[in-house]
């Protein structure tokens, strides 16, 4: 019986056993110098849901994680899914209210963390009663250092591990809960099952048409979910192997490319820009590279970057909740587009009243699946924000688009008022929390608009209080001190009102179409650097 033919076994852990079972001490994953084998990775994943079983986590408890891209993280994930644990990717930027909110709102009980971020995490740690302990990921020989709540070094403890008890998990249960950016409210966390993870490795698996030959190259962060379930478990599932590097370099990625041989790579739009910077050369087409996956490429540089590099690259559409509805394929596709209706999902789009609307007119992205637990479950601790995701019994985007009459669709626009800017998303009702906090501000908002490479920057339009002062250095550093490096805007504008309807709700659509006005600040062009 083929053991993935039943949501019921449609999970992470079979698919780290299977390849185990059939590749052994085949190479799977680069690091630097480092390789570890299908095997290693089933051992130090056991070893990690041993040592974690061990601390009193089990089935349906959540771990906050605070890390970079290594090893461990990859170690960590899958040993979670193992003990039926639900991982809670954290992406490293955030500190402050945005964390702390992250942690609680998901009912985190751990957090593990490398030593590198707990100027991120330690300050948090009063305001987290939920928490009962840290696990620190330190280098070796660097002491663990004592913080607000009972704290162990994390290579103690699995390299103590003893024997894992394993635990029953079914592709409903969930295994992830990754935050995606707020619109008018807080983040939200889509609860995420094990067989959405293995929907999602199969589409890429055939679309990409993946090997034991190829290598996947993955330069994203892992607290994102693309590198997980968008590279290491297609990997998983076609016998690939993955190179993992800790962050994507532009000076670095055609070495590495070559060096490890690597046949894919999964892109963001900006990524195309900056590579395409890069003074030609005449070897630019001498490389392994076959295919790259991604969306956000600016149409201009599409062909251009196909032409000079060699390689296929393949747009689609998705979003955390959904997975993806639509991806072009190495047989159909049409540049330009986000690719034809994946198998497994229904999609319609509909205008403001709900009806469809025919082809090339644009409305808003409304989807289905057909196979059970193959999206979110639901957003935690959320239930009106589920509900009203799903109405009329189609999940809702918040995305406009449009189909050709050849059955391709392409993203329009967010019809919601989140940003995105190099490849992160941002909620803008984040961003104004914290603006807004400042004492000599009214009121704000934020908006998009678009920089030279394609993608969002971040405009603050600020309202001071009466009689208030505030350079717009001032008000950065402020931002700076209390959210991520990429939410922090790099234009300040100060309005003396925010454009408003009659029921008081602020037109952004007005003041994304006003743009960088006439005296608007800009941080970059003035030379304000950020600390990251």
């Amino acid at each position: 019986m083929n053991e993935l033919a039943s949501v019921k076994t449609r999970t992470i852990p079979t698919l780290v056993r299977l390849g185990a079972e059939q590749h052994g001490e085949r190479p799977f994953l680069f690091f630097g110098d480092d390789v570890y084998s299908f095997a290693d990775l089933d051992r130090q994943s056991d070893a990690v849901a041993a040592s974690l079983q061990s601390l009193g986590i089990g089935k349906g408890d959540k771990v906050a994680i605070v890390m970079g891209n290594r090893p461990e993280f990859v170690f960590l994930w899958l040993g979670l899914s193992k003990l039926g644990a639900v991982e809670v990717p954290i992406n490293t930027a955030h500190r402050g209210a945005v964390l702390s909110y992250m942690v609680d709102q998901a009912d985190c009980r751990l957090i593990v963390t490398e030593a590198e971020w707990l100027d991120r995490v330690s300050p948090v740690l009063p305001d987290l009663p939920k928490v009962e302990r840290v696990a620190v990921l330190a280098e070796p020989g660097e002491a663990v250092p004592a913080l607000a709540k009972p704290t162990l070094s994390y290579r103690e403890v699995v390299a103590q591990a003893g024997a894992f008890d394993p635990v029953e998990v079914c592709g409903s249960d969930p295994f992830a809960i990754t935050f995606t950016s707020g619109t008018t409210g807080p983040s939200k966390g889509p609860l995420l099952p094990h067989n959405y993870a293995l929907c999602m490795g199969e589409q890429v698996c055939a679309q990409c048409e993946y090997t034991e030959a190829d290598r996947l190259y993955n330069a994203l962060p892992l607290f994102h979910g693309n590198a997980q379930v968008l590279s290491t478990i297609p990997a998983l599932m076609s016998g690939a192997q993955v190179v993992l590097a800790e962050r994507f370099s532009a000076s670095r990625f055609w070495s590495d490319v070559r060096r490890f041989g690597c046949t894919e790579f999964n892109y963001l739009g900006a990524i195309v820009a900056i590579l395409l910077k890069a003074e030609p050369r005449p070897d630019d087409a001498d490389n392994p590279l076959r295919v790259m996956v991604g969306a956000g490429c600016p149409p201009e540089a599409f062909e251009e970057f196909e032409r000079r590099f060699g390689v296929t690259m393949l747009e689609g559409y998705g979003m955390s909740e959904i997975g993806l509805p639509f991806l072009n394929t190495l047989r159909k596709r049409k540049p330009g587009t986000a690719g034809p209706l994946n198998p497994g999902y229904q999609v319609k789009l509909v205008d403001d009243e709900g009806e469809e609307v025919g082809p090339g007119a644009v409305g808003e992205i409304l989807v289905r699946l057909e196979q059970p637990y193959a999206m979110m479950l639901e957003y935690y601790r959320m239930p009106e924000a589920t509900v009203a995701s799903w109405r009329d019994l189609w999940f809702h985007t918040g995305d406009y688009g449009k189909r050709d009459e050849d059955g391709f669709y392409s993203f329009v626009d967010r019809k919601k008022d989140a940003l995105r800017r190099r490849g992160e998303n941002i909620s803008s009702h984040e961003v104004e929390q914290v603006v807004n906090a400042h004492p000599a501000v009214l009121e704000s908002a934020a908006v998009a608009v678009k920089d030279p490479l394609g993608e969002d920057e971040v405009m603050i339009c600020v309202v001071l209080k009466p009689g208030a002062a505030l350079s717009p250095e001032g008000l950065l550093e402020h931002c700076h001190e209390r959210m991520a490096y990429f939410m922090t805007p790099r234009y300040v504008r100060f309005v003396d009102a925010l454009p408003k309807t009659a029921t008081e709700k602020v037109q952004k659509a007005k003041l994304r179409e006003e743009g960088v006005a006439p005296g608007t600040f800009d941080r970059e062009a003035a030379g304000v650097q950020l600390r990251r």
